[in-house]
């Protein structure tokens, strides 16, 4: 199989026509939030280290989320023998939409909660806005990334190297 254009393939194993289970949806949303989280908490916990305020914070935190959420499914592409170009690629395809719709939400929720911008590190409506936050981040990027799979985009596109 030629690694750089995948999506025939996966259109040819009939991955793209009859679209995916809530177990594969659920599967590959818990994969690209556990890299979202990562590099999110990471960068609120730098910027509040750092006393910075919340702008330059939650850009840091989503900058990080995107990063470590890329990273993980650049790793085991790059593990699978794709070309680092070609796994750049299969990254970006299979985790933008999922990175982007939990961010929304998750800052979204953070924004909205009140006194949660505010919070510092040890106060537990940091840690419950936040996680309160990845759970609902969850909830709607999981139907998103079952239509997606379903027509062979989104993490789909991950699935021919595992």
């Amino acid at each position: 199989m030629d690694h750089t254009d995948h999506t025939d393939h996966l259109d040819h194993q009939g991955h793209g026509a009859g679209g995916a289970s809530w177990g594969t949806a659920a599967k590959a949303t818990a994969h690209c939030l556990t890299g979202c989280a990562l590099g999110e908490i990471l960068g609120m916990v730098i910027g509040t280290a750092l006393l910075w305020s919340n702008v330059p914070t939650m850009v840091l935190a989503i900058a990080l989320a995107f990063l470590f959420g890329y990273s993980f499914t650049l790793y085991a592409v790059l593990k699978a023998g794709l070309s680092l170009k070609a796994a750049i690629r299969v990254a970006l395809a299979a985790d933008t939409v999922s990175i982007a719709i939990m961010e929304l939400v998750d800052n979204l929720i953070i924004a909205l909660t009140p006194g949660a911008l505010d919070a510092h590190l040890s106060d537990g409506l940091f840690w419950s806005a936040l996680l309160g936050g990845f759970a609902v981040a969850f909830l709607i990027t999981t139907p998103v990334n079952k239509w997606m799979i379903g027509r062979g985009k989104g993490h789909a596109v991950v699935h021919a190297y595992h």
